[in-house]
């Protein structure tokens, strides 16, 4: 690789990294001037952040300008985390039913379940989102009649199936835990840790999430420390 293309690509790593905090913050002229440029891929996976792409970001924050402009611009509701979650399982965790909405109008798999077989709604049971709930018990019925029709959804992420095998081979390394659901339940827990931690250190502005949760020095993972479940 020569200088040039050295510094391009870290010059489109940089516009990628302020894209994903723009649209944390809500920020919808920071975020339509990213895209504007053309150097940002808005499916863009910040491995620092459990391959959170920027429309994962507007849906835990219920940014639904900003959802619309990168929705626009090419960006995929099917596309997951390292546990398999997609922008759905986000708005339905935080009760974000106009998200829902819209990406169900888009045909997403609104019903696809995470690594762990948890579907949205399920999510959405589990943190008492009632009016999610209603809303994606009908829309899982709209999906799969959908299916049976043979309509177009966008349902494939296509780096799923390696992050699947790789999750895999990570759980069977480490201590055997009581069983697959308890399994399921430490890790869906560990991920509602880290979406309530703050948005990464390298953020100049510095801002919280929503839920006011601590201000933690470490990046969120699986064998950091983590702060305390706010909603407890």
């Amino acid at each position: 690789m020569s200088l040039l293309q050295f510094v391009t690509a870290l010059t489109e790593m940089s516009d990628m990294t302020r894209l994903h905090q723009a649209v944390a913050a809500g920020d919808y002229s920071a975020v339509k001037r990213i895209l504007k440029k053309g150097l940002c891929d808005p499916n863009h996976k910040d491995a620092d952040w459990h391959d959170r792409t920027p429309l994962h970001w507007a849906a835990i924050r219920g940014h639904m300008e900003v959802l619309h402009l990168l929705l626009e611009h090419g960006a995929r509701p099917c596309l997951v985390t390292d546990v398999g979650w997609t922008p759905a399982h986000f708005a339905a965790e935080s009760g974000h039913l106009g998200v829902l909405k819209v990406l169900h109008a888009l045909h997403a798999a609104i019903d696809a379940p995470d690594f762990f077989g948890d579907t949205p709604k399920r999510i959405a049971q589990i943190y008492g989102q009632s009016a999610c709930v209603a809303f994606l018990e009908m829309a899982e019925l709209q999906c799969r009649a959908n299916r049976l029709a043979g309509l177009p959804q966008d349902e494939r992420d296509p780096d799923w199936d390696t992050g699947k095998f790789r999750l895999q081979r990570s759980l069977r390394s480490t201590a055997p835990s009581t069983d697959k659901r308890s399994r399921g339940h430490c890790r869906s827990r560990l991920s509602d840790t880290q979406r309530r931690g703050p948005l990464p250190s390298r953020d100049p502005v510095a801002h919280t999430r929503g839920h006011g949760a601590p201000a933690v020095t470490q990046r969120p993972g699986s064998s950091d420390v983590l702060p305390p479940d706010s909603h407890s």
